[in-house]
C-alpha cells in the first residue's frame, strides 16, 4: 500500500496575523519615515522623534508571537511576504515620484518631501529589516528552547533587545553615515532603539495575552527542535 500523503497543518488565524503583519510593516516604512514630531515632556522637556517609531515595533511584537506559536519556519514565511510588499512598495513610490505630473497638479513637490525617498534609505531599511527580523525570530526560537517553554518574558524582551539592535546597528550608518555627523547618527540610534525596546517590554502583556488565546484556538505551542534556521527557504 502506499503512505498517505500527510496534510498540511492549517491554521485559523495564521493568514490574518501575516495580513496584518504586513500592514504594519508598510505603514511604518510609508507613512512613518517621513514626519520628524515632537512631544513635551515632564522634566525633560522637548523630545523629537520620528513618528515611525509608533508603528515599526509592533512588527517585532508581530514576530515574536508568530515564532512562539507557529515555529521559526511559519514566521519565515511571513518575514519574506513582508520583505516582497516592501520591496514592491519602495518600487512603485518610486516610480509614481517619477511620473510626470500634470500641469494642472499642484502636489507634486509635496508628493515627493513624503514618499521620495533616496535609494540608500530605501536599501538600508529594507537590509535592516531582513537582518533585524530573522535575529529577533531565531534568538525567540532558541530561546525557547532553552527555556523549556517557561518564562516567555525572557524570550520576548531577549528576542527585541537582539532583533531591535541588529534593526538599528544596520539602518542608521547604512541610512546616514557620512550624511549627518557621526556623533548625530549614534545619537539617533541610540535614542530610537531604547525607545523601540521599551515599547516592546511596555507591550508584554498584551503579547503574553495574544500568545496564550493563540495557543488555545489554534491548539499548537510548536518548538524547533530539528528546524533548519536558514533564512533563504521558504518551507514550512
Amino acid at each position: 500500500m502506499n503512505a498517505v500523503a500527510q496534510q498540511p497543518r492549517t491554521y485559523r488565524y495564521y493568514d490574518f496575523i501575516l495580513g496584518a503583519f504586513v500592514c504594519v510593516l508598510l505603514c511604518s516604512n510609508l507613512i512613518g519615515p517621513a514626519k520628524v514630531a515632537e512631544v513635551h515632556l515632564p522634566l525633560i522637556g522637548d523630545f523629537k522623534f520620528g513618528a515611525g517609531v509608533l508603528f515599526f515595533p509592533i512588527s517585532y511584537i508581530f514576530g515574536d508571537i508568530l515564532t512562539e506559536v507557529y515555529g521559526y519556519a511559519r514566521a519565515r514565511r511571513v518575514i519574506w511576504s513582508g520583505l516582497i510588499a516592501l520591496v514592491f512598495a519602495s518600487l512603485m513610490a518610486t516610480v509614481v515620484v517619477k511620473l510626470p505630473p500634470a500641469a494642472s497638479w499642484q502636489g507634486q513637490e509635496a508628493y515627493e518631501q513624503i514618499f521620495g525617498q533616496t535609494p540608500r534609505i530605501v536599501f538600508a531599511s529594507i537590509t535592516a529589516f531582513f537582518c533585524g527580523e530573522f535575529a529577533n525570530s531565531y534568538t525567540l526560537a532558541k530561546m525557547k528552547l532553552w527555556t523549556q517553554g517557561k518564562a516567555l518574558w525572557t524570550r520576548v524582551v531577549g528576542s527585541t533587545v537582539i532583533g531591535e539592535g541588529v534593526d538599528s546597528l544596520v539602518f542608521y550608518p547604512l541610512a546616514f553615515l557620512g550624511v549627518w555627523k557621526t556623533e548625530d547618527v549614534l545619537a539617533v540610534l541610540a535614542a530610537n532603539y531604547t525607545m523601540k525596546v521599551l515599547w516592546e517590554i511596555l507591550a508584554t502583556p498584551l503579547t503574553y495575552k495574544v500568545v496564550a488565546a493563540l495557543k488555545r484556538a489554534e491548539n499548537e505551542d510548536y518548538y524547533d527542535r530539528d528546524t533548519k534556521f536558514t533564512p533563504f527557504s521558504l518551507r514550512n
